[in-house]
């Protein structure tokens, strides 16, 4: 025995399942029954949309109606691309400290000609930077200076401004009290005197 319900408009009984009422002729089927092909729109756009969300992927539905065999719909997402960074190794950090050490000793090596040493000596002076012992040393071993080239300059700047001989010019390049070059640098700069 089947079910009985009312026609949506007239009110007649109906049995379920009838798609239209035999008194008024009103469609008794829901929304999704009367619109079968925009329904079927809606679900392939749906399916698409999930399919994309979802990487790369292939998604099968079927659509069934009353009148028609089921139809099968396959969407397929298009393949994204990806791209895969290799891991640098970690670079250590260096602290503000060491680095701004290393700003004045270039500073110090390219404006000021010194020395190795005399750069030290100046960043990690009381009356100079006052850097910390350590913050120089990383200073002066990663700064990027021609030290025999700082030599020749101060030599030649001794040599025309204070009229000092070669011998003069190389003890006061290698003085603890002067401009603390090493022997090498100052002999450097002495036998490239003009």
């Amino acid at each position: 025995m089947s079910k009985m319900v009312n026609c949506k408009s007239c009110q007649n009984e109906l049995a379920k399942g009838v798609s239209k009422c035999p008194k008024c002729g009103k469609d008794q089927r829901n929304f999704f029954g009367k619109h079968k092909i925009l329904t079927g729109f809606g679900v392939l756009i749906l399916l698409v949309i999930i399919g994309n969300m979802g990487g790369n992927s292939t998604t099968t539905t079927s659509v069934a109606d009353s009148n028609v065999n089921a139809t099968a719909i396959t969407t397929t997402a298009q393949p994204e691309t990806t791209t895969v960074k290799t891991p640098t190794p970690a670079k250590p950090t260096i602290s503000t400290e060491y680095i701004s050490a290393l700003a004045k000793a270039e500073l110090y090596g390219t404006t000021m000609n010194m020395s190795k040493k005399g750069i030290y000596d100046q960043l990690t002076s009381e009356y100079g930077e006052k850097f910390s012992k350590e913050s120089a040393q990383y200073a002066v071993d990663n700064v990027k200076i021609d030290y025999n080239a700082n030599a020749l300059k101060k030599a030649e700047m001794y040599q025309k401004e204070m009229s000092m001989s070669p011998s003069a010019v190389y003890d006061q390049l290698v003085s603890e009290h002067g401009e603390k070059f090493t022997q090498a640098e100052a002999q450097y700069a002495r036998d490239n005197l003009k």
